[in-house]
């Protein structure tokens, strides 16, 4: 559960659950610098490398990372990527961890920076992202031996970090004992450097035990020592999930200029790769990606699924992606969004009610009476608040992805067979021209993925379990006075309908859509004029009282339509990972919540290629290895 800090006189920082204090008496930067980053030999270990991952173990109130990034900002030898991965049992408020730096002003910038995003740290991964990418932290919420369980990666630098030995409260997980610096290890390749300032015994001899070489090591005063070390067992260690080698930077043909293509490119892009995007439209974003506007709110069950896990992480990604790259108000807006529960009121995890409370109010929480009134429902109509919900016109986002340096489009490029050569694949043309080559193939073409994959793999493996869903949304320009009787946010849970739309750049013109279809084994991408009644009906089961307004402008011939054809799983969750023929992967999948996974599944293919911390749970990211198999019905939820 989230920690309560208290303030000493002199404005050191407490924790009242451990009885200790957050920094030494002669203050945390020096320590931060002294133990951990020296300590590790950084800056100079990580001088012209590709990638740096640092471990700690207690992420406090953060000041480690602060200083590490501090540091990294400021080499000019700086590796491309900087990884820091912390577990903290007692996440601190990011009231607190900005009031905590106050006393060390140089580092305050980046301290605002963190103060911005750590809202909502419900139990599980959050991946942090600053820099344009080339920073991000993996913070884990819960006891550290569960959490790097979930991870697979190998460590370069290891700060040991926590409250004192001797000082926790009975029957708390020790983050100083045997168990926990096994888990350590297993995130540490031979010569990985590790620090602290606790020289205690028990964690030397733990330590050793766990194949660390360890040291004392003048500390800083009034401390006498500290430790320093490395990772060197007299064994050869053994792990169940090897995370892979580090893979070098190369080129690579993305196939699909939709949201999960483009997605692809611009995050193997920022590692250094040079990427050809092709796509069969003239223009990026043709497909499903294309349409006006959508919808970013996460799922929510009671349990708490691998959907809802996923679709949070997926919207935390997304919602980095959008404030870093469009304009707000223009290409998307954080608005909120009210999800309708028509059919029955919605639980909430048990957990949100106690000990997360706090962190869940980021996310979910039980529509006001107020929200209620502004979406024209009744007080007692069943209702759920996603305070990061909002809209996102999908092609912008698409659009500054592929802006993304070392990313190139090439459109009425429409790809039929993959040749594989000894070093790299050949992409051709129905005609047998070759579009591209590259040493990495990525299929991100939709429900087109199945067939390629098809006539790239061994003819002994199964299809992918790909299934096409055609959906019709409907729009229609505002009516004079249609905004004061429109909700001030878009609504979902039976359709849904973003209300105020502006179309162009042109916010003075705006719109209403509403939809969508959801029309299996469909590909097809005709309009129906059909459809356009059912999205209206639909609207007056979401919003009786809204739909009558809207409802006269499709007699008079007002209503527009936009179809385009989704691809799905059996499970509802995208299909990524590697397929069975040497660097070919595929990334799709993802049906009507494209905006949510696309970044997350981006960075986790990137992730996984360059061996990276993953930035989700090995178990939420085992359940997006592609399906095989014929597609099986899939739910519209």
């Amino acid at each position: 559960m989230p920690e309560r800090i208290e303030w000493l006189e002199d404005g050191t920082p407490y924790s009242p659950r451990f009885g200790d204090r957050y920094r030494s008496e002669s203050g945390g930067l020096d320590q931060a610098r002294e133990v951990f980053l020296k300590g590790c030999g950084l800056p100079a270990a990580w001088a012209k490398q590709p990638q740096w991952c640092v471990l700690e173990t207690g992420f406090g109130l953060g000041l480690n990372f602060l200083v590490t990034w501090a540091a990294w900002k400021t080499d000019p030898l700086r590796p491309r990527l900087l990884h820091f991965v912390s577990t903290e049992a007692f996440p601190a408020s990011a009231a607190d961890v900005l009031r905590s730096v106050q006393v060390h002003p140089e580092l305050l910038p980046f301290a605002q920076q963190l103060h911005d995003q750590l809202w909502g740290l419900l139990p599980g991964f959050h991946r942090l992202v600053f820099e344009e990418g080339r920073v991000m932290l993996t913070l884990c919420i819960g006891d550290a031996k569960a959490m790097l369980r979930e991870q697979s990666f190998e460590a370069d630098s290891v700060y040991l970090d926590g409250f004192s030995p001797g000082v926790k409260p009975v029957n708390f997980p020790d983050i100083w004992d045997l168990h926990t610096f096994k888990a350590v290890a297993r995130c540490c390749r031979r010569g990985t450097r590790v620090a602290t300032w606790t020289v205690a015994r028990s964690v030397r001899d733990a330590l050793a035990q766990c194949g660390f070489v360890v040291k004392k090591t003048p500390g800083i005063p009034p401390k006498r020592d500290n430790l320093q070390g490395e990772f060197n067992p007299a064994w050869e260690p053994k792990k169940s999930m090897p995370p892979g080698l580090r893979r070098q930077a190369g080129s690579c043909v993305v196939i699909g200029a939709g949201l999960a293509g483009a997605a692809v490119a611009a995050s193997l892009a920022r590692r250094g790769w040079q990427v050809v995007v092709l796509d069969a439209a003239d223009a990026p974003a043709g497909g499903a990606s294309g349409l006006p506007a959508g919808v970013l709110a996460p799922h929510v069950s009671p349990d708490d699924s691998l959907l809802s896990r996923l679709s949070r992480s997926g919207i935390r990604a997304t919602l980095q992606q959008a404030h870093a790259l469009l304009d707000a108000g223009t290409d998307w807006s954080p608005t909120g969004v009210l999800e309708h529960c028509v059919e029955h009121a919605r639980k909430l995890p048990a957990a949100w009610q106690s000990d997360w409370a706090e962190a869940a109010r980021d996310w979910t929480c039980l529509a006001t009476p107020g929200q209620l009134a502004h979406g024209r429902l009744p007080a007692s109509a069943p209702a759920l608040w996603h305070v990061r919900g909002g809209w996102i016109k999908p092609a912008s986002l698409v659009q500054a992805w592929l802006a993304t340096p070392g990313v190139e489009f090439h459109g009425h490029a429409s790809a039929s067979q993959l040749i594989r050569q000894p070093d790299s694949w050949q992409v051709l043309d129905a005609n047998g021209h070759v579009l591209a080559c590259a040493e990495l193939v990525v299929l991100a073409a939709g429900y087109a993925s199945r067939a390629l994959a098809e006539a790239a793999v061994p003819p002994t493996s199964p299809p992918l379990a790909l299934q096409a869903i055609r959906g019709q949304i409907s729009w229609a320009l505002h009516q004079p006075g249609a905004a004061d009787a429109l909700p001030a946010f878009p609504v979902n849970g039976h359709g849904s309908l973003i209300p105020a739309l502006p179309l162009g750049g042109n916010a003075s013109e705006l719109a209403w859509v509403t939809g969508s279809t959801f029309e299996r084994d469909n590909a097809l991408n005709d309009l129906k004029p059909e459809d356009d009644s059912h999205n209206l009906g639909r609207l007056r089961t979401l919003l009786p009282d809204v739909a009558p307004g809207l409802t006269g402008q499709l007699e008079r011939g007002q209503v527009k339509a936009w179809a385009g054809v989704r691809c799905a799983t059996p499970s509802r969750l995208p299909a990524l990972g590697p397929l069975a023929a040497p660097n070919l992967w595929v990334c799709s999948g993802m049906g009507s919540r494209g905006l949510t996974f696309a970044a997350l599944c981006a960075e986790l293919l990137a992730a996984r290629l360059h061996a990276e911390p993953l930035p989700l749970e090995q178990r939420l990211a085992e359940a997006l290895r592609p399906q095989y198999g014929q597609a099986m019905p899939v739910s519209d939820d």
